[in-house]
Formats: C-alpha cells, structure tokens, sequence
C-alpha cells in the first residue's frame, strides 16, 4: 500500500485534520486515520475527486463559435443547427485529439471521472473507441454512454440528413455495450444513453432498458427545453419526467440530464425516485435552458451532481458556483445550498455533487474506506488559500474564481496530474490546435 499524510481533508462528515490516508493495489482506499501521521506529505488541502456526469467531448471544439446571433429568436435550437453543421465535419481522428485535450484539461481542474453520452455513431463503433482511447491515453476514468438515437422528433419523425450520423437501433447499441465491457476495468464502465424521448420510441426504449443487466447506468436528457415539454404532452400525454417516473423503473442506475422544466410533483417525485439529477450550469447558462428548481428538490431529499454537457467550461468550481448563483438570482437570498453538517455553500456543493458521481457505475465520490481512490490535493501555497482552513478552504475553491488552485490529482490510485501539470498535456493540446484547424479550414 502507499500511504499518504494530509492536514486538511474533506471527508464525507466534513473537514479533518491530519488524516493518514492508505491506498491499496487495487486504487481503492484501505485506511484513513485522523489525528495520525506518517505517509508521503500532500502538499495541500485534499478533496474528493469530481464526476463529470454529461459529457459531449467533441463540443468542446465548438466554444465561442456559436456567440453571434444567427437568428431573430437564438435559442436552444438554432444552436443546435449549427453544431449539427460542426458535426457533419467531424473525423474519429479529430474527435480523438479533442477528446484527449479535454480530459486533461478536466483532469487539471479536479474532474477524475467523465460519463461521455456518446451519439456520434456514423454507422460503426470508431467514434466511440476513440473516446476510450482518449481517455485510457489521459487517465480519466470514463463511463461510456452509447446513445440511442432514432427519431427527429416526437411521433416518429424520420430522422433528417444532417441527423444520419447518430441513427442507432436497440440492437446497435447492446452490441456498442458488448464492445465496451471488452475493455471494462475499474476505470472503463459501460453503461447506455437513450438520447431523449423526442428522439426514442416508447418501444425502443422499453426494448433496450429491458435487456441491460442489473445495475446498468441509464443516462437520458430530459426536460431541458419548454418545447420538449410542450410536445411530449401533446404525443405521450404526459411531461417528460413524469412519463420516465409512471413508465419506466427509474432507480438509483438513472440519471436524468438537465430535467428543468418539472412541475413541484415532478420535483418531488425525482428526487423520492432515487435517480440523480444532472446539471450542467454553464451549458445550460450558455443555451438559455432555464433554471433548475435545486433547493426544492435537494429539500425533498433527491441526489445531484455536474456535467460539463458542451463544455464552455471544464472547472468544476465554475459548475457549482453558477449553480448556487442561479439560485441566489431566482431567490433573491445569498448563501442557498447548505447542510446540516456545514453552513458552508462551498462544502455542501463538493461533497453532494461529488456524491453524485456514482450514478456512472463506480464507488467514487467520498474519501471514505472502500472508495476509489479519487483525490484532489489544492495548492496549499496558493494566495488564495492563504490562511484557510475547513469549511474556507472549499469557500475558496468554488468562490474565488481561480482557476488555478488545483495542483494534484489521482485517479482510481494513480497520479494523473502533478504540480499543476499533466505529462500528455503540450502534445494534447498541439493535436487538439491541429484539428480545429482542420474543422474550421
């Protein structure tokens, strides 16, 4: 085992000091005793490693294309033209470079696993090895999400020309499942995405969940726009939540992306489901999605975490703190989203949405016996750290808009990024510079 010495660490119950923390063979943690010492020193304040639940990597090529108004009413939709665009251009080499620049950047911010909710599919499983091979070439730990993807719209409507490349049928998508559980470790879990109930049949659907085994992760959008809502009424008569809640067995293996647009009973009923709720700020900022109701739903007891989703941001502090922002301007009331342990928003954030990270199939989130080992270490001799302590220190991360404060990071018991630095991350990004400029030749 490798054992290491941290003065400050944030533990599930909250902040300790001076914790011996043992990492097994297997990168899971064997011991963790406060008021101990010896052990290699971590040279900061140390945290549970986040999950980036929504991930669409090859977006991350798209940030800042898409901020001109390019029609009258710019919104969700004619965003979305404009990617289909992008994505017509896409090559597997491409869409590998960026993926692999990404993971790194989400690793040297405090990411330490992705869910990658994959629709790029062109007919074949390239695109989504591609991802494997970024992340396995990185050090993320990734939960692939093949995505089932048959439909325009609601009722059926055949899928348009630009939308060809994501066409996927039930049977497709078990054998993408098959090809994924060939490469499973502790660092790669399959798990599926039906795309949303606009672009998958109640058919379809029920077809694929019940040929998964048990525990599979499902990951579905929903919700996200007042469109979608309006349409689902009209075609299934009910809400998008509220027909996944009466239709399906929707558990703790579910996470529902975005879910924005719920009633209170929705809200409620989610949160009793088990089922996690994720929220992605930014994307959600950047597209003019809405406002998701968080303190209702994390009153009613219901379990959350983060994605980067088109990554105009790859911080998870930047997520959590327009998260808590969104709320404070819709409540008109500071310091929102705390709990019985800690009065601290910063503390509360970290701990829940990093809680939520096992909805991608894997024991993380939590430096506690038995968890992965996911840490990551601030940097202690950073100014903006400079005489915290406890609940300051996660203040600071998430509120003092640096972008910088991250030093350390391990993976499933594996140093990914050292000193600030990841060892890929100057060959990453002059392959990622390459391919953009390729896309946009």
């Amino acid at each position: 085992m490798k054992t290491y010495f941290a003065r400050d660490a944030l533990l599930p119950k909250g902040w300790a000091r001076n914790v011996r923390i043992a990492v097994n063979d297997q990168g899971s943690l064997a011991e963790l005793t406060e008021d101990g010492e010896g052990g290699e020193p971590l040279r900061g304040p140390v945290l549970p490693g986040m999950a980036n639940l929504h991930s669409h990597a090859f977006q991350r090529a798209m940030a800042g294309l898409t901020e001109v108004r390019g029609a009258p009413d710019d919104d969700f939709w004619s965003w979305r033209e404009l990617m289909y665009r992008f994505v017509q251009r896409l090559t597997a080499g491409q869409a590998q470079a960026v993926a692999k620049y990404l993971y790194i950047d989400m690793l040297k911010h405090g990411y330490t696993a992705v869910g990658e909710f994959h629709y790029v599919h062109n007919g074949s499983d390239e695109m989504l090895l591609r991802h494997l091979a970024a992340a396995k070439e990185s050090g993320i730990a990734i939960t692939l999400l093949p995505s089932l993807y048959r439909w325009s719209n609601f009722g059926r409507q055949p899928l348009q020309p630009r939308q060809k490349r994501f066409d996927s049928d039930p049977d497709f998508i078990l054998k993408l499942l098959e090809k994924i559980r060939a490469h499973a470790s502790p660092d790669v879990v399959a798990g599926i995405a039906p795309h949303s109930l606009r672009a998958v049949d109640v058919d379809s659907l029920k077809a694929l969940v019940s040929s998964l085994p048990k525990g599979c992760p499902i990951h579905i959008h929903a919700a996200e726009q007042t469109r979608e809502v309006e349409e689902c009424v009209v075609t299934l008569g009910k809400r998008p939540v509220e027909w996944l809640l009466e239709n399906m067995n929707v558990d703790e293996h579910w996470c529902l992306v975005h879910a924005t647009h719920m009633t209170p009973g929705e809200t409620t009923a989610l949160a009793k489901s088990g089922a996690t709720a994720g929220l992605c700020p930014t994307t959600e900022g950047n597209l003019g999605d809405g406002i998701f109701p968080l303190l209702a739903y994390r009153a009613a007891g219901g379990r959350y975490g983060i994605g980067g989703d088109s990554h105009v941001s790859r911080d998870p502090a930047e997520e959590l703190r327009l998260l808590e922002y969104a709320q404070r301007l819709t409540a008109r009331r500071r310091n929102l989203v705390v709990g019985e342990r800690s009065q601290a928003v910063g503390t509360t954030l970290w701990l829940e949405a990093a809680a939520g990270g096992k909805v991608l199939g894997r024991n993380m989130g939590a430096i506690a016996l038995g968890a992965r080992a996911d840490l990551v270490v601030l940097d202690g001799d950073h100014p903006d750290l400079a005489g915290r302590s406890r609940d300051a220190i996660a203040n600071a991360f998430v509120f003092s808009g640096a972008t910088n404060l991250v030093r350390d990071v391990m993976v499933g018991g594996t140093w990914a990024v050292r000193n600030g630095h990841h060892a890929q991350e100057v060959q990453a990004a002059n392959a990622y510079k390459h391919a953009v400029a390729e896309l946009l030749a």
